[in-house]
């Protein structure tokens, strides 16, 4: 693999968890395809272990709250690609509010993932979400 398409790889690939923070944010469920493989698996405290897109779109929909709004942000990218796979790590923090207010809640995540190249680029093929720390005001 030329140097060139590792770099490229890795760029898209940390741009689905900007693309994933920007999803949830904005609350644009019908995009998921855009970050996750039809056959996604998400491991999350929340939402335990889901299995395919649908099951992983219904669990975002049903888990909004009326008003309330997030702000993801992703950091400490690790990404090993390996081929048409890779696994990739984030920090994740999340805040969430009510319009015009401060932070009601927070909490730090650790995002591990594999993500694999398919026809329309690379997708989240596995999450498990793992939480670090939250914290109330």
């Amino acid at each position: 693999m030329s140097t060139d398409t590792l770099i490229a790889d890795r760029i898209e690939i940390a741009d689905l968890f900007t693309r994933l923070a920007r999803l949830l944010d904005e609350k644009r469920w019908e995009d998921a395809g855009t970050v996750y493989t039809d056959d996604v698996t998400v491991h999350s405290p929340r939402g335990g272990e889901l299995h395919g897109i649908d099951k992983v779109i219904g669990f975002l929909r049903q888990a909004e709250v009326e008003g309330q709004h997030t702000q993801h942000t992703s950091t400490d990218l690790l990404v090993d690609v390996d081929g048409d796979r890779a696994a990739a790590s984030a920090n994740s923090f999340v805040y969430h509010y009510r319009d015009g207010q401060a932070p009601h809640f927070t909490g730090g995540l650790r995002q591990y993932t594999t993500a694999v190249r398919t026809p329309a680029g690379w997708r989240f093929r596995e999450m498990r979400i793992t939480p670090a720390w939250t914290r109330e005001h």
